[in-house]
């Protein structure tokens, strides 16, 4: 019964010795079982398949696949149609095989890590994850790589032999390549290659260079940026655009940019761009220029110093719902485009403005905006600045709304009011006397609250009257006295002091109004026409405001001139918000609009059979009786409409009509009625017409449409594949966005606008009319499948010359691209000629050759 427990004693004593007899050499035995342990360093399962056949050789420890074979081990996938993998060494050799024809089909594909390599014939080792291609090829971040023979080092670098880099994705034969001899690609930073030369159609070309670093990362990297040159006849050989890429980090980067002419012009150009994703984005340009046109001393020579500021910030929505930040800010000066316009749209424009806003909203019932906003106008030098300018508004207010019985709706329930404050700083005059002494005293300033009030009331169901009560306080912190007053030379002129003193100025106005719609149909069993519907919309109604000249207002004043006759002025006139009216109205007021409709048969409507179109969208006649004037109580009648026809057609017209008779000097209105004297209601004293047409066709516009699809307006461009920044540059600049998805295109834009102005000199009719025409076209088409032409031109009436026109061609080369672009007469009088390599990454590589309109001053 004591023979188990004599067993386990000599087997534990047996094993405590050999324990004891391994105890001198203990480090050799942790080798050995490290050594074991390193044996295979392969730590994840490795699954393979194939659609074919699969061998095993158990004599040399090796397994076949045949057809489709795929081997995974963690990130690293192997696809061939034949692979050979060894059990002893862990390494996997593939390649492709013959298929009935002789053709070599199923090549290896390596893929690491999101990296493709297409190859020959490959070997990989899972132990030390090292391996060696043969004709390999792969997309790398910035273009393809090519190489005979290439080595997968463990720590991701690649050592290429024989190999090329192109942006080419033409695998077999690309139309161009850096070609070098030893390279080593470190993944996601560069390539260092040596002996480099340029291959062009597989030729290589006679120039080489020992060395070259090419950029291999994703996404920023800083770096120069190599200019272009040229020869400018009025400014001499140049380099522009070159200059420095600054990559801070992913959220912001910084480029530096210049000019240089041998003349004597220069520029510098920095830009800074930030962007904070789903808050905010935007960037920050400038521009400093010394132009010298013309050779020194010469007659014809200018020189002038110019600027450009740029600043453009977009918020996102989703960033804060409740406020909102923006600016866009444009200022030039006024020859800066003359010379150093980048962009058609740049050189065209003299009239540029800026504003910068933030907006915020408390309880979703007060609203506040504080912007500032500048405009400029190069032709005519005047500048306007307001800065800053504050509003303050509320929702409407219905104080009355729960007043009554419960459940019963109350004539005074719909009583309303809002509130809106505005404060602004504002100065106008021209661009040279900014910064000028004195400059400032031309500022204007103010304040001004509204308050208005309104009741609607439905009467008898059919009508709306509505009464409103409008209560403005007006606070400046200045105002204006005149007199009569003579210089030194004699002459006498009315003197001007601005008295720096708070005033204020309350004012307030009511008005009453009764409204209604009159509808009137008309139908017809047969014709072209089946229904006409006429609706008459009249409005009368009353409005008052008191004579703010009394005295007890304070808000006029008078002086005797030269002539001694008393002129009656406003402390306020030329305010920022303006001077309180100065006399008693009492006017009863009238309007009266219509619109008419017709329904025609249409066979796309298959419920109706018809179709609705509208012959007049609005015509309004309006006028007023002044009851507080003792003469002259009518005023002029005004007549509007508008219109569309065809859709692309669209009609304005506006007329005023006089019914009182001139004096003879044509200037004042006698109490004596047209009807009195000529026998006629009505005076023409003014008439406009406005017309305006636009159309495109373009290859799908005579294809039958679908039965029940609506076209859908497409906008200019859109990809998934673009970025917004991408987007913008084509909506900036149009002319070079090259449109591949129609064959052909054309567009034109037609605008009239016939004024009449009759003038009476002495009784004689002076029929003064004038008459403003423009037209544009544009259009492309496509030659070929990689030729496309494209032109604009346009025609101006008054010169009756061809205006702005330009003509471009355009070859896309695959990986090239090549455009010409000539302006053939103007101002603007060009032409340039352009190759380049499409890809952003060596978008230096090009050739240009151009003349520069800027060469015609």
């Amino acid at each position: 019964m004591y023979t188990r427990p004599t067993y386990r004693f000599f087997i534990v004593f047996f094993f405590c010795l050999m324990l004891f007899a391994k105890a001198g050499r203990g480090q050799n035995t942790l080798d050995s079982l490290d050594n074991q342990k390193k044996k295979s360093s392969i730590e994840s399962q490795i699954d393979r398949s194939c659609n074919d056949s699969t061998i095993q050789d158990f004599s040399k420890n090796k397994i076949y696949y045949y057809g489709g074979a795929v081997i995974k081990y963690d990130d690293i996938e192997i696809q061939a149609d034949y692979v050979e993998f060894d059990f002893e060494k862990h390494t996997v050799f593939a390649k492709g095989m013959p298929d009935s024809t002789g053709k070599i089909v199923g090549k290896p594909v390596f893929s690491q890590a999101g990296q493709k390599y297409l190859t020959d014939e490959m070997t990989f080792n899972f132990d030390t994850k090292k391996g060696v291609i043969r004709k390999v090829f792969t997309e790398d971040a910035q273009g393809y790589l090519h190489g005979d023979r290439i080595k997968k080092m463990d720590d991701g670098k690649i050592n290429i032999r024989s190999g090329s880099f192109t942006t080419c994705s033409n695998q077999d034969h690309p139309h161009y390549e850096f070609h070098f001899n030893k390279a080593i690609v470190i993944p996601d930073d560069k390539i260092v290659a040596k002996m480099m030369f340029v291959k062009l159609e597989e030729t290589p070309l006679p120039v080489a260079i020992p060395f070259a670093l090419i950029p291999n990362s994703k996404g920023q990297r800083s770096g120069i940026i190599i200019p272009s040159f040229g020869e400018s006849a009025n400014r001499g050989f140049y380099f522009e655009n070159g200059g420095y890429y600054w990559a801070i980090n992913e959220k912001m980067d910084f480029q530096l940019i210049g000019d240089i002419y041998t003349r004597g012009s220069w520029a510098l150009k920095p830009t800074f761009r930030y962007v904070s994703r789903y808050k905010y984005n935007g960037s920050l340009a400038a521009s400093y220029a010394i132009n010298k046109v013309g050779v020194e001393g010469s007659a014809d020579y200018t020189e002038s110093t110019d600027f450009k500021i740029r600043w453009v910030h977009k918020q996102d929505a989703k960033a804060r719902p409740k406020s909102s930040f923006s600016a866009d800010v444009y200022i030039v000066s006024n020859n800066y485009n003359k010379y150093n316009a980048i962009s058609t749209t740049e050189y065209l424009s003299n009239t540029f403005q800026s504003s910068i806003a933030y907006q915020t909203s408390f309880a979703n019932k007060l609203y506040l905006t504080v912007n500032g906003s500048h405009s400029q106008n190069t032709l005519t030098h005047q500048m306007t600045i307001t800065l800053p300018e504050i509003t303050l508004s509320m929702n409407r207010l219905y104080p009355l709304k729960n007043v009554g019985k419960a459940g019963k709706k109350h004539w005074y329930s719909e009583l309303n009011l809002n509130y809106t404050g505005n404060a602004k700083n504002y100065i106008s005059m021209a661009d040279s006397l900014f910064f000028v002494n004195g400059w400032l005293d031309h500022m204007q300033n103010g304040m001004q609250h509204r308050v208005p009030i309104n009741l609607p009331i439905k009467l008898f169901k059919h009508f709306t009257w509505t009464t409103s009560v409008n209560l403005t306080d007006k606070m400046y912190l200045q105002y204006y006295e005149k007199s009569w007053d003579i210089d030194t030379a004699g002459v006498g002129y009315v003197r001007t002091d601005t008295i720096p003193h708070f005033r204020n100025v309350f004012t307030y106005d009511a008005s009453s109004n009764i409204t209604t719609k009159l509808y009137g149909m008309l139908n017809f069993k047969k014709g072209p026409i089946r229904a006409i519907r006429h609706v008459f919309t009249p409005t009368i109604g009353f409005s008052f405001n008191p004579d703010y000249s009394d005295k007890m207002w304070d808000y006029y004043s008078s002086y005797i001139d030269g002539n001694g006759v008393e002129q009656i002025y406003s402390y306020f006139q030329g305010s920022i918000y303006g001077a309180p009216p100065g006399q008693r109205s009492g006017r009863i007021t009238y309007s009266l609009s219509n619109n008419l409709e017709i329904k025609v048969p249409s066979r796309k409507d298959t419920i109706t059979g018809l179709k609705k179109v509208t012959l007049i969208e609005n015509l309004t006649l309006s006028g007023n009786y002044d009851l507080a004037k003792d003469s002259l109580n009518w005023s002029y009648l005004s007549i509007s409409g508008r219109t569309t026809l065809f859709k692309n057609l669209s009609i304005q017209y506006s007329s005023t009509w006089d019914p009182y008779i001139l004096d003879s000097t044509g200037q004042k209105n006698l109490n004596k009625f047209e009807f009195d004297v000529n026998n006629r209601l009505f005076r023409k004293k003014s008439v406009s017409w406005n017309f305006s047409a636009s159309y495109s066709l373009d290859d799908k516009t005579f294809k039958k449409k679908d039965k029940g699809k609506k076209k859908e307006e497409k906008p200019m461009v859109s990809s998934p594949n673009a970025s917004e920044e991408e987007l913008n540059d084509i909506y900036n600049n149009p002319n070079g966005y090259v449109d591949w998805s129609t064959s052909w295109s054309l567009s034109f834009s037609y605008n009239l606008r016939i004024s009449n102005t009759p003038t009476y000199i002495n009784y004689i009719l002076n029929d003064y009319r004038t008459t403003v025409q423009t037209l544009s076209v544009r259009g492309d088409v496509s030659l070929s499948p990689k030729w496309k032409l494209s032109a604009q031109t346009g025609w101006d009436f008054e010169t009756k010359k061809i205006s702005y026109t330009s003509l471009t061609i355009y070859r896309d080369l695959h990986c090239w691209e090549m455009r010409f672009n000539v302006i053939p007469y103007g101002t603007y009088k060009s032409w340039n000629f352009q190759i380049n390599v499409k890809a952003a990454a060596l978008q230096d590589l090009k050739l240009t050759k151009k003349k520069d309109y800027r060469d015609n001053y």
